[in-house]
């Protein structure tokens, strides 16, 4: 049974349903897997080596300190490349032209539910010209390269304080279900080298659609104000809103504090039904002041 397969089969075992992110919030695997595996390869693959620090700098806001915190690497990758990096001072002052890549940029905004390896395969076969093949070509070495080094890199990394514990309560009160654009491959070793596996009913990647459809397709089978998303980036807190469930954010920079909150207080909230109102408000406001919209250096500038 695919990916797809399993999110449609899924039925429920308790009364609650808690939605979990999984990079960065359960895993503090957000940082590493940027500043090691996303952000050189991106570097080498798009020819960026002339600005390198401006594309560190550029990669570190979208995807760890911003409003994009979290989102598909294809949404990222062409924000970096189409909008941040462009308007980076080292860049300006060096007169540096950013590669650009109008028919990959064009199929990210055309094509949200296809951002995946498989997705861009698909869009190899359909290409219309030669260019938009080498595109799409490009961007599948480079996508394919970040994988790799993921799988050699990134191991050994153990899921935040209060995790575990947390899962642990959660096992006979609650069903527990990933909810990621991570690859599975990747998910399901990184939850089974912890043993923490054993604790969800199902593990959803990039490939088994958005986070919001992901939420929409288990949560159908529970009252709203019983299922809860627990994320640390903006696209959690969009996709729970968009299922109209409860949200509780892990904050970047104080994830421990966060989960141990959420263990001590939040829990109880959630599964007695008082978690709505004041309490949600107060740490949804904490999260968003976290992650500003704009770079650093443009209000230098």
């Amino acid at each position: 049974m695919n990916g797809k397969a399993k999110l449609l089969a899924y039925q429920p075992a308790q009364k609650f349903l808690v939605c979990l992110d999984s990079d960065g919030c359960a895993f503090d695997t957000m940082g590493i897997k940027q500043r090691e595996c996303f952000t050189p390869w991106m570097i080498a693959y798009f020819g960026l080596q002339p600005v390198a620090q401006a594309a560190r700098e550029c990669k570190e806001f979208a995807d760890l300190f911003s409003k994009t915190r979290g989102a598909n690497r294809h949404i990222t990758l062409k924000r970096i490349l189409s909008e941040l990096l462009p308007g980076h001072p080292q860049v300006q002052r060096r007169g540096f032209r950013v590669p650009q890549l109008p028919h990959y940029f064009a199929w990210v905004e055309r094509c949200p539910d296809e951002l995946s390896n498989e997705g861009l395969k698909k869009a190899i076969v359909q290409a219309k010209t030669e260019e938009e093949r080498r595109e799409f070509e490009l961007v599948l070495a480079w996508s394919e390269r970040v994988n790799w080094a993921i799988k050699e890199i990134v191991k050994g990394i153990p899921p935040f304080p209060y995790v575990r514990e947390t899962l642990a309560r959660l096992q006979n009160v609650a069903d527990v279900v990933v909810v990621s654009q991570t690859p599975v491959e990747a998910l399901e070793r990184e939850w089974a080298e912890h043993g923490i596996d054993k604790y969800v009913r199902l593990i959803c990647g990039q490939e088994m659609g958005t986070k919001s459809q992901q939420i929409a397709a288990t949560a159908r089978h529970y009252p709203k104000d019983h299922v809860l998303m627990i994320g640390d980036a903006p696209g959690d807190l969009e996709a729970a809103r968009e299922n109209r469930v409860l949200f509780y954010p892990i904050i970047p920079g104080h994830e421990e504090d966060s989960w141990e909150e959420f263990y001590r207080v939040g829990l109880d909230r959630f599964l007695s039904s008082t978690y709505k109102g004041a309490y949600e408000e107060e740490k949804i406001a904490q999260f968003e002041r976290a992650l500003p919209e704009r770079p650093p250096w443009e209000a230098e500038g």
